[in-house]
This record gives C-alpha cells, sequence and structure tokens, in this order.
C-alpha cells in the first residue's frame, strides 16, 4: 500500500477547507469509504486516483507521493536558480551529486527566509535563523575536523563539546520559536499551493528536501 497516499489526500481536502463528508459527497463516494483511504485502511481504484487528482487540481504523481510538485513538473538541476559562489564537480559524479544538493540547500533557504519576512515574527524569525546558523557552524567543524590535520586552536570551543554544545543551543532556538509561533499571528497560511505559486522554482528544491528527509526518517519507525 501507498504510504504517501492517505497522508497527501487529507492533506488536499483540509486545504481545500472541506470536511471529510463534504468532499466524499463532491468526489460521489460515501464518507466512510473516504475516510479508509485518507486513513490507509483500503487502496483505491485507478479511476478514483484521476478523478481526485482532477477535483483538487494535482498531478496523479503528487497524490501518490512521486513528486513534490503538485502540477507533476520537473525542475532540472539546470533550471535551479545558482548561489552567488559556485564550482566545478570536476566530472566527479559524487561532486555532482554534493552540487545539487548545494543548490537545493540554498533555493530551499532562500523559500524560508522568504516566509521570515513575510510573518512578520521578528522573535520567530530570530530563532529560525539562529538554528540555521548552528546548524552550519556544526557541519563546518566537522569538515574542519576530518583528517585531524587542522589547527582545533582557532575555535573557542573544543571540537569534543561542538555536537553536544550545538544540538543544546538548537533544542533551546527549537523551543523558543516555537513558543514565538505561538504569540504570532500569521497573514497568511502557509500552504503547497501557495508555495508553488510565489515560488515556482525554489519550491521543487524546498519541497524535494523535504520528501528525502521524510524518506530517511521514516526508515527509523521501520526498525
Amino acid at each position: 500500500m501507498n504510504k504517501d497516499f492517505p497522508r497527501v489526500m487529507k492533506l488536499l481536502r483540509k486545504e481545500k477547507g472541506l470536511r471529510q463528508k463534504q468532499a466524499a459527497d463532491q468526489l460521489g463516494i460515501a464518507q466512510a469509504l473516504l475516510s479508509h483511504y485518507e486513513n490507509g485502511k483500503r487502496e483505491c481504484g485507478l479511476d478514483f486516483l484521476v478523478q481526485a487528482a482532477d477535483f483538487y487540481g494535482v498531478s496523479v504523481d503528487f497524490i501518490l507521493g512521486r513528486t513534490s510538485s503538485r502540477t507533476g513538473t520537473v525542475v532540472s538541476e539546470e533550471e535551479l536558480p545558482e548561489s552567488t559562489f559556485s564550482e566545478s564537480y570536476g566530472g566527479d559524479p559524487n561532486g555532482l551529486g554534493i552540487m545539487l544538493r548545494k543548490k537545493l540547500i540554498t533555493n530551499a533557504l532562500e523559500v524560508i527566509f522568504s516566509l521570515m519576512m513575510k510573518a512578520k515574527n521578528i522573535k520567530l524569525a530570530k530563532c529560525a535563523s539562529s538554528y540555521l546558523l548552528t546548524a552550519i557552524y556544526r557541519a563546518y567543524r566537522l569538515l574542519y575536523s576530518a583528517g585531524g590535520k587542522n589547527d582545533e586552536n582557532c575555535f573557542a570551543v573544543p571540537f569534543e563539546e561542538v555536537s553536544g554544545v550545538c544540538s543544546a543551543q538548537m533544542s533551546i532556538d527549537e523551543i523558543r520559536a516555537k513558543a514565538a509561533a505561538r504569540e504570532g499571528t500569521a497573514d497568511e497560511r502557509i500552504t503547497s499551493a501557495r508555495i508553488e505559486q510565489e515560488y515556482p522554482k525554489q519550491s521543487t528544491a524546498l519541497f524535494s528536501i523535504v520528501n528525502n528527509v521524510e524518506r530517511e526518517l521514516q526508515k527509523f519507525d521501520e526498525h
């Protein structure tokens, strides 16, 4: 059974602002059957899959979780906007993968920081950006320590303490961000449709990261 189908079906219905019975009526099926679909208790047929895609205005691949694009369009690596600093991967296939991840991250960050500004929640923005800064610092320290040949004395925090203090700082930032989010009021709801409309290319990078990371996280549930 496709694991993404129930989640996406429920998400699309809620984005459309419909109660389950309303959606079932408009889709021409019983509410109980739609409930089974949304809870992953039954698989639908191909005809209903196409009907649901048309009803919600998305592609079949999106409903099945095969693509992060609601319309099914694919943005290639070449179409993603370049960051301000770019290197050549020298034909190394592994380097090509790293360059693609770089593009995904830089484009996704464009969306995140834009959303921070639009939210007009200074506390939330500061906490979220502090979280990201700490993550970058942590990644840099990991790379710097590789091979053990670089001078660690240029840092104030000893390498053996980096993991612990960074985890603590990021946990604090997350707690404060959640508190700030509860206090603030967003001007607009964040939906996949809105993100795709406002950031037609960058959204592909963001949703690609979301999908890839969630696949990795779901592996923990399987063990």
